[in-house]
């Protein structure tokens, strides 16, 4: 076999593969923005999954993409086990379009197609023609590419070994195999499903045969959500198993049926003389029909996944998702959806570092009160750990904002870190406090009565407006109206309170230790208010990015 025979074809599967990622990232990039919002307001209802999973699916032309997404949502909380199902099963149909694309007879308009592309890529200035121009160019050479390896595969036909390699395909158990293998290799169903088309083309492997090798594609592409699960939580994983599930049943299905019953020839018969049109048909047959008969049993599929893969003791001890954040970000920062990844998983870091916050409040504030120093031991432990979440957090947004390619929530991420400062900010004041009490043991500082009384308003009303910046409102300006109030009270208590210290030391009831002590505590007061509503503010500005 002529070496050049191999270079023509190492060149066409350059092209084939290049055009497929060209033309699925500009579609990616002309609609990611709108397939997110669609994910937030996705409900339970199967059909509706479904149905999501099949559009995002078709407009990106990777179901790996869709399901590597689908695990990291999984993994960061935004979607249960049970609504992934449905996604999956979406995805797994969405894919064929990208068959049926390579089967249109299309290839002589290839080359002004893919001229076209790159001209509005390199001439023309508007970001939304760019992603257009890659559409067009990705999809001229992708059938450009095609022609390449059909061209260097022809004389394939009269050698001998490879003649031997394809007969071994009539083999259900080899073809399966094989389209497996080569699969999990490149990591894209649709690409391999198109080089099988190709072939079939070519005269290479007969349908009968292809069949087999195509059902083996449908799970080979799950290789790519499984590396993307590594390191994730065990939902994320499950996730996996499910993707698994279905298309080895699927695929034991199609085969006992392609076996038992002619269903290569009828779904050949819809576009005899064409195999490129005949496998995109049994692709599409294939999933539609194994997504029909199991949309019923998607609990049950659920159910299965969870057997499989069972909670772990340490699971339930988990208390942050910052253990492997960074590494999170090595493996998220360039799918689909991961902006939106990025950003729950950075709220529910953020709310954790608050509620940590608000205990320290609550302990200090009950510590100089009760004269309990084994509440400010709790509250240095404490502090330690807001202190690292502090750290981690800050680090994570600083990777996202270098390394992002858009301009696209930044103002969000940037609102969380200043946020993370904020609550690292009331932490510190907490601690304060709390410390004040090794100064009062020491000197026998006894508050007044009316102090006390002052001091537990100081900590009843701090809480009350962190809790109220960690509840969920839906009319964010009553929220923050409602928090500003709140801050406003603090500086005016802070303001009476201090008159009343005055006057207490007017009349002889408050030591110099005292008063210099209180003093500063009623700082610390009025600045965990402030910070309070620094944190509300930036909440406000995240929503309305």
């Amino acid at each position: 076999m002529d070496i050049t025979l191999v270079f023509g074809l190492l060149g066409g599967l350059a092209l084939f593969l290049y055009g497929m990622q060209m033309m699925s990232d500009g579609l990616e990039n002309a609609a990611g923005d709108r397939m997110e919002r669609i994910l937030e307001k996705l409900t339970s209802n199967p059909f509706i999954g479904v149905a999501v999973g099949a559009l995002i699916t078709a407009v990106i032309q990777s179901s790996s993409a869709t399901t590597v997404m689908v695990v990291g949502f999984v993994n960061s909380g935004m979607m249960t086990l049970q609504q992934a199902v449905w996604i999956i099963m979406g995805a797994n149909i969405g894919t064929t379009i990208t068959g049926q694309l390579v089967a249109l007879d299309i290839g002589a308009f290839a080359p002004i197609i893919a001229f076209l592309g790159v001209a509005m890529i390199v001439f023309m200035k508007n970001p939304k023609l760019h992603h257009v121009g890659a559409i067009m160019g990705g999809f001229g050479m992708l059938f450009i590419g095609m022609d390449m390896m059909g061209a260097a595969m022809e004389p394939l036909r009269e050698f001998p070994p490879f003649i031997e390699l394809m007969t071994t395909f009539t083999n259900p158990v080899f073809g399966i195999l094989a389209g497996a293998v080569f699969t999990a290799i490149i990591q894209s169903s649709s690409a391999s499903v198109g080089i099988l088309q190709t072939l079939a083309a070519s005269g290479l492997i007969p349908f009968s045969s292809a069949v087999f090798v195509l059902f083996g594609m449908n799970i080979g592409t799950c290789i790519t959500a499984v590396l993307a699960s590594i390191g994730t939580n065990r939902s994320a994983k499950r996730t996996t198993i499910i993707h698994l599930m279905f298309n080895i049943i699927g695929t034991v299905i199609f085969t006992t049926l392609c076996l038992m019953l002619p269903i290569a020839d009828i779904v050949g018969s819809w576009t005899p003389g064409r195999p490129a049109a005949q496998l995109a048909n049994m692709h599409t047959t294939f999933n539609i029909v194994t997504t029909c008969l199991l949309i019923p049993f998607g609990t049950v599929l659920a159910k299965a996944a969870t057997k499989i893969l069972p909670d772990a003791p340490e699971d339930a001890k988990t208390t942050s998702l910052l253990g492997n954040l960074n590494k999170e970000f090595g493996r998220t920062r360039t799918q689909l959806g991961a902006d939106m990844i990025h950003m729950d998983l950075l709220r529910q870091e953020v709310e954790k570092m608050l509620t940590l916050a608000d205990q320290n409040v609550e302990k200090c504030f009950n510590a100089v009160l009760n004269n309990d120093p084994a509440l400010v031991k709790e509250a240095v432990e404490t502090e330690k750990v807001i202190d690292t979440l502090n750290k981690d957090i800050s680090q994570y947004i600083s990777k996202i904002l270098v390394n992002s390619s858009s301009d696209a929530n930044v103002t969000s991420f940037e609102q969380y870190f200043a946020m993370t400062g904020n609550i690292e900010r009331i932490g510190d004041h907490a601690m304060n406090i709390g410390e004040y009490l090794e100064t009062i043991r020491k000197k026998n500082i006894e508050f007044s009565e009316g102090a006390k009384k002052e001091i537990a308003a100081m900590r009843d009303i701090t809480q009350k407006a962190i809790d109220k910046v960690l509840q969920k409102d839906e009319d964010v300006t009553v929220w923050l109206s409602e928090i500003a109030a709140m801050e406003q009270q603090i500086d005016d208590m802070t303001k009476n309170y201090r008159e009343h210290h005055l006057q207490r030391m007017r009349e002889g009831r408050c030591t110099e230790e005292a008063c210099i002590l209180y003093s500063e505590l009623l700082t610390d007061f009025e600045r965990i208010g402030d910070h309070v509503l620094n944190i509300a503010q930036a909440r406000v500005r995240i929503a309305q990015d």
